[in-house]
C-alpha cells in the first residue's frame, strides 16, 4: 500500500509562486540599496568633517563672555563627536559647548554639554537658539577680525578654522 502522493497542481504552483515573490523582491531591493551605498563610497567610510561659516559675536557686556558658531558637515559614512573647542585667540583658551533653550519673551537658558554628535551624512548649524560655544573675548576684538579656533573630534581629530567677529544683530540674530 502506498501513501498519498503529492502532485503539483496549477493552483499549488501559483500559491507557491505568490508566496515567494515578496521575500525575493525585498532581498532584491535591499541588495540594490546596499550596492548603491557602496558605489557611492559610503560603506565602511569613517566620518568626513568639514567646518565652515564661523562667526563669533562681539561681546556687548563688560564680562567679555560671548558665543561662537560654526556649520559642521559630516559627509562620511560614520558619525563623529565634537568633544571640545580651543582657541589661543580667546581668554582662557577653551570654550564651553552650550545648548540654549528659549523660555519665551526672548529669554533663554543655557546648559553646558560635554560633547555633540554629528551623525553621518548630516549637518549641524550652531546658532544662538541652539548649540553654541561660549568663549571669553579679548578686549581688542573689532568687527571683521578673524579669531582662530580648533575643534576637537573623537574620530576626526583636530580641525583648525576661523570665525569672523560680527555684531549680534547681523544675519538676523
Amino acid at each position: 500500500m502506498s501513501g498519498p502522493s503529492w502532485r503539483p497542481t496549477r493552483r499549488r504552483l501559483a500559491d507557491t509562486l505568490r508566496a515567494a515573490v515578496a521575500p525575493v523582491a525585498a532581498c532584491g531591493i535591499a541588495l540594490g540599496a546596499l550596492t548603491a551605498w557602496t558605489t557611492a563610497g559610503n560603506a565602511g567610510s569613517g566620518p568626513r568633517i568639514e567646518v565652515s561659516g564661523g562667526r563669533v559675536f562681539l561681546p556687548n557686556s563688560e564680562s567679555g563672555d560671548t558665543a561662537a558658531f560654526f556649520r559642521i558637515t559630516n559627509s562620511g559614512g560614520m558619525g563623529d563627536r565634537l568633544t571640545k573647542v580651543t582657541s589661543s585667540d580667546t581668554l582662557g583658551d577653551e570654550g564651553t559647548l552650550s545648548r540654549h533653550n528659549m523660555t519665551g519673551d526672548a529669554a533663554a537658558t543655557g546648559k553646558a554639554v560635554d560633547s555633540v554628535i554629528i551623525p553621518a551624512g548630516e549637518r549641524l548649524d550652531m546658532s544662538p537658539y541652539g548649540l553654541d560655544i561660549t568663549v571669553r573675548a579679548k578686549a581688542d576684538w573689532r568687527t571683521g577680525d578673524l579669531v582662530r579656533f580648533t575643534l576637537h573630534f573623537e574620530d576626526s581629530g583636530r580641525i583648525e578654522t576661523q570665525a569672523v567677529v560680527v555684531l549680534p544683530t547681523s544675519d538676523g540674530w
